[in-house]
């Protein structure tokens, strides 16, 4: 079965009843490790949690099956995580669903997120007339999607929270799930709250947890990147790999960045103050207004057209080459923060 993205929240409860194989793909990685993250959530029992490279599978392409069929020392449930790149579990997969289905259906769950790959890929076609598996393609979010996941994230959590607190939080993650995921459990940690005992949240309180969040977010990266600080450029990269973030989700918030960019530049009118327009705007994230007013500067008409299709280029350069992605991040951002710095 295939379904688009928009569809996933709705048909997952009834997905994990049915389906054994789910292949995550799409430009949104950090959605489509949001919805791996929701299939063990609602896995009646998941057991024991086996990760397995997409490139283990390429060298080795019967283990999935022997894994689907394996126990652990205890006898215990499991399920099973595939990270790929492209079609690395292509082979893989057309062993495991070339086996009876009824046999299929014994093993345990498998799902697969596969960066670069799309619905239209040799893995998604061999899986997504099956009843038995589940094919879903994610496009990047906008503000209204994530801000309607941080609200179901936070009820979840037993937090009580309005529309203008999950936006805010929607934005200061630059739309990433995974993050507002984790932002949504360190709210629930300090308010100690769960299911049973809710606790409402207020914007002092995001305000109390939000020092720690932009020291470990990739936003300040970001706007070193698109605002030409070539000084900060270095701390911001050692920082970035101190912590260990992803790549590719911080191209993608970059590309977010950018289209928002051209969505504010759209509605200034000819003549108007670019700084006054961006602070005035309530669509725009309060702590954000000055990065953004600064960019919008630099960044406009051809010259943010170029932006966006030299971080689409680089996007695809980390997909094509997961080894080399660390070099080539480090020197797609230094690239484009020294032609935004020529323009400062």
């Amino acid at each position: 079965m295939k379904i688009n993205n928009g569809k996933f929240a709705q048909t997952a409860p009834r997905a994990v009843g049915s389906a054994k194989v789910f292949f995550f793909c799409g430009p949104d990685e950090a959605g489509a490790h949001g919805a791996a993250a929701r299939i063990v959530e609602l896995l009646p029992d998941p057991g024991e949690r086996v990760d397995i490279e997409g490139s283990e599978l390429k060298r080795d392409p019967v283990r999935l099956s022997d894994e689907t069929r394996s126990t652990s020392l205890f006898g215990d449930r499991r399920h099973i995580i595939v990270r790929a790149q492209g079609e690395e579990a292509h082979d893989a997969l057309k062993i495991l669903t070339d086996a009876p289905e009824a046999e299929v259906a014994q093993g345990w769950p498998v799902i697969v997120i596969a960066s670069g790959a799309t619905d239209k890929s040799r893995s998604a076609k061999l899986l997504e007339k099956r009843d038995d598996a589940l094919v879903v393609m994610f496009y990047p979010p906008d503000l209204r999607s994530v801000t309607a996941e941080v609200r179901r994230l936070a009820d979840g959590a037993g937090l009580r929270m309005g529309a203008e607190l999950a936006q805010r939080i929607a934005a200061s993650v630059a739309l990433d799930t995974r993050m507002a995921a984790a932002e949504v459990h360190k709210l629930a940690l300090y308010l100690d709250a769960d299911s049973h005992a809710p606790r409402s949240v207020t914007a002092e309180h995001i305000d109390a947890i939000g020092a720690e969040t932009e020291d470990d977010g990739m936003m300040p990266l970001v706007d070193a990147v698109i605002s030409g600080d070539v000084a900060r450029l270095p701390h911001e990269l050692a920082r970035f790999r101190q912590h260990g973030l992803n790549p590719v989700g911080t191209v993608l918030a970059m590309e977010r960045r950018v289209a928002q960019l051209a969505q504010i530049a759209a509605r200034i009118r000819p003549g108007e103050n670019i700084a006054k327009a961006v602070e005035n705007d309530p669509r725009i994230f309060f702590k954000e207004r000055a990065a953004i007013a600064r960019q919008m500067q630099q960044w406009h008409g051809p010259k943010l057209a170029r932006l966006s299709d030299r971080l689409i280029a680089l996007h695809r350069a980390l997909l094509a080459d997961s080894q080399a992605a660390p070099l080539l991040f480090a020197a797609g951002c230094t690239e484009i923060a020294r032609a935004a710095g020529a323009r400062r």
